[in-house]
């Protein structure tokens, strides 16, 4: 969804400043406590620049869909911005807009992320709207009936009509048969327009309550004034009474290569492989996380320099893990080059892999491949906004914000021989999709 306004210049430049004290330190210092209702409070205090982000993730994503009624979570992440019982219609984002502030949302397969980012002294601003969006959120018949058609054109433009755009609609229903990660966050535009009225109410209801959300503020605060504001606006929101679904799933193993080809309306041909592999904050997701940057983490990683440069057999590579909660896959792709047979692009792809399994990286590379991940580490905690949501990932997903500031040493007990393993462990190809993406014929 893209809510995200201009900012003013003011406002901006704080954003890009606001660093100091996080740099100084390299830890993000927070404190935590829970509601009787239960809800999880997170305060990060930096009050190097008179900015607030007030956050809120709940732990509702596309998994916990049914399988007839796909596109929910995305849905929701829609309308709650349609209006409360106390903010008329269309107004939400205005009341941000006009304090000088910023938001947005977004969804993913295991949670639904909310936040707003404004003026220190608009905190209180900030936090009751999301109240209003955690208590009060319109779920009517005008709203349902305006953002379905809304979801389902976004369908049409950013997935159907788009180059490229179902890739992990595509993938994803080959590398799963049980799971709920087999479907993707935009959903099935039949089940959208089929769901009653009744059921977004009642998914509102068990989803986008108090016990099943993380809230944060970070930024230019006082804790205790900011505690205050946090029970007057939260603490009489009840508690959700239903029971809230979470999967539990475990997908058998591929046992075997699926192989198939796309046509689409594209240009250029594309090789996707999409691995089977582990979740996130497990040792060989961090070790596979590694690998994908050793591959094709900028121009001098291993598959840009042999297929780019070197053989000229593709123009753009990549490789990475999903970042999910639950086991899910490796990406690695590249686009051909002119005149390339997408094979022989495949080929080129397996024997660069094939050089990890076989061989350890030298060192050299290796402490390359640290320093990356160090700098990309501290700089993705660099502004607040960033810190406020890698908290409540944190939470939300592991039950412990403590991983922020653990992140660097789990990377770092990463060694050669880890990558080495994971690459043989995991890049087989009978745990693997491989897809040709090809140009539609007349």
């Amino acid at each position: 969804m893209k809510l995200l306004k201009t900012i003013p210049n003011l406002v901006l430049t704080l954003l890009v400043s606001g660093t100091s004290l996080f740099a100084q330190s390299g830890k993000v210092e927070y404190s935590e406590f829970n509601l009787n209702n239960g809800l999880h409070v997170i305060l990060h205090q930096d009050n190097s620049t008179p900015i607030v982000t007030v956050a809120v993730m709940y732990k509702v994503g596309s998994k916990n869909e049914q399988p007839n009624r796909t596109g929910f979570a995305h849905f929701f992440e829609h309308l709650m911005f349609e209006g409360t019982e106390n903010i008329p219609r269309g107004e939400y984002a205005k009341f941000v807009e006009r304090a000088g502030g910023t938001l947005n949302a977004n969804t993913s397969a295991d949670r639904t992320y909310f936040y707003e980012i404004l003026p220190s002294n608009q905190l209180e601003l900030g936090l009751w709207l999301e109240s209003e969006r955690m208590f009060h959120a319109k779920v009517d018949s005008l709203g349902i009936q305006t953002q379905k058609k809304v979801v389902i054109e976004e369908k049409k433009q950013s997935y159907d009509n788009r180059p490229y755009g179902s890739i992990l609609i595509e993938t994803m229903k080959r590398a799963f048969r049980e799971h709920p990660y087999r479907w993707t966050t935009i959903g099935d535009p039949d089940h959208i327009r089929a769901a009653k009225d009744e059921e977004f109410q009642t998914f509102y209801n068990t989803f986008y309550v108090p016990n099943n959300a993380v809230l944060v503020i970070a930024g230019d605060i006082n804790p205790e004034k900011t505690k205050n504001l946090i029970e007057k606006y939260f603490k009489d929101i009840p508690a959700g009474q239903n029971e809230i679904y979470r999967p539990h799933i475990v997908e058998p193993p591929l046992n075997g290569e699926v192989r198939d080809t796309i046509y689409d309306n594209i240009q250029v041909p594309l090789v996707l492989q999409a691995y089977r592999t582990p979740a996130m904050n497990t040792p060989d997701y961090y070790a596979l996380d590694m690998l994908g940057t050793l591959l094709s983490g900028g121009q001098s990683s291993r598959l840009y320099k042999e297929l780019v440069d070197n053989q000229q057999l593709a123009i753009s590579v990549g490789s990475f893990p999903l970042p999910y909660n639950e086991p899910s896959v490796n990406l690695t792709y590249a686009f051909t080059n002119m005149g390339v047979d997408p094979k022989q692009l495949e080929e080129a792809i397996n024997d660069e892999i094939k050089k990890v399994q076989e061989k350890l990286i030298p060192e050299k590379e290796f402490q390359k491949l640290q320093n990356q991940f160090e700098n990309q580490i501290i700089g993705g905690n660099e502004k607040i906004a960033e810190r406020a949501h890698n908290l409540a990932t944190y939470y939300t997903y592991f039950g412990d914000a403590s991983l922020i500031n653990k992140e660097i040493e789990k990377y770092m007990a990463v060694t050669r021989e880890d990558i080495q393993r994971v690459a043989r462990q995991y890049f087989t190809p009978d745990s693997r999709v491989v897809l040709y993406y090809m140009p539609k014929q007349d």
